[in-house]
């Protein structure tokens, strides 16, 4: 059934990503560029589908985008409430303006899942006000 849930999300997840894409690519005047096209997430701390996190050492979730990123607004967005982590501090963006960090306290032996925006929510936003795609994080805490 966990498994399941999983599944169903991420196709969830993916299409999302491809509605925002359609949207955006629906203009057939201009030519898909990196500047025209939304921000994909490109790298993730811990990094999705981890299952050996170290709940101590690990205090901070750095996602990096594809590009520069709107500051002071995102959607980290809750799975569900035993799944998101405790935040623990402000949230910001380190100084190249792609990658937004989230200060957490992680505990031992669990999963933490959350949106970086979602269907409802698409405050993560580049430059030029385009919401990146959506991108599920999951991880495990050993």
């Amino acid at each position: 059934m966990k498994t399941t849930m999983i599944r169903l999300i991420a196709v969830l997840g993916w299409a999302l990503g491809v509605g925002a894409l359609a949207a955006i690519a629906g203009n057939t005047d201009q030519k898909p560029s990196v500047a025209n096209m939304p921000a994909v997430v490109v790298q993730t701390v811990p990094q999705a589908g981890d299952t050996a996190v170290d709940a101590k050492t690990t205090t901070e979730i750095r996602v990096t985008f594809s590009k520069k990123m709107t500051d002071k607004t995102w959607s980290w967005s809750q799975v569900s409430d035993d799944s998101f982590p405790e935040v623990t501090g402000e949230i910001h963006f380190d100084k190249d303006g792609k990658t937004c960090i989230c200060p957490v306290k992680l505990e031992p032996g669990k999963t933490y899942a959350t949106w970086l925006n979602s269907g409802k929510f698409k405050n993560f936003k580049d430059d030029s006000g385009i919401p990146s795609v959506p991108y599920l994080l999951v991880f495990e805490t050993k």
